[in-house]
């Protein structure tokens, strides 16, 4: 089963009464009790790209793939900063890439990683920034 094809079946799930949208109410039985109509009213508005106050399937898979953008970015974020040259930097120097790729079993000489770095390195200042660290790992 594909992607969206999952994303179709859970929609379907949501759905309550098939009508090919999900309301707040759907919404909120779907979530459960700790949450309000009101406050499903707002999450269905945020949510909403057509103004309509209910959810498409596009609105659901909007919603879902952005979280996994959100999850993906901090993920990039964390492994940045395991290459950091010191925390709060804000960059991946040759020095720092070499030792954390030692620290991972793979020797590689400084002019290496410099070579590594230059290859993404689109101000040419040296070293990577999270922006092109990020770019590097897509």
């Amino acid at each position: 089963m594909d992607k969206q094809q999952q994303y179709i079946r859970v929609f379907r799930h949501l759905d309550k009464n098939g009508d090919g949208k999900i309301s707040p109410s759907e919404l909120q039985i779907c979530i459960g009790d700790d949450l309000s109509l009101e406050e499903a009213e707002m999450a269905a508005a945020m949510m909403d790209s057509d103004g309509d106050g209910l959810l498409s399937l596009e609105d659901l898979v909007n919603v879902v793939e952005g979280a996994n953008e959100e999850e993906k970015v901090n993920d990039l974020k964390m492994a940045f900063k395991m290459y950091e040259e010191t925390e709060g930097s804000g960059c991946i120097t040759p020095k720092s890439l070499r030792r954390m790729l030692r620290k991972l079993g793979e020797s590689r000489s400084f002019d290496d990683c410099k070579l590594m770095i230059a290859k993404f390195d689109v101000n040419g200042d040296g070293v990577l920034s999270f922006e092109e660290f990020r770019e590097m790992m897509s």
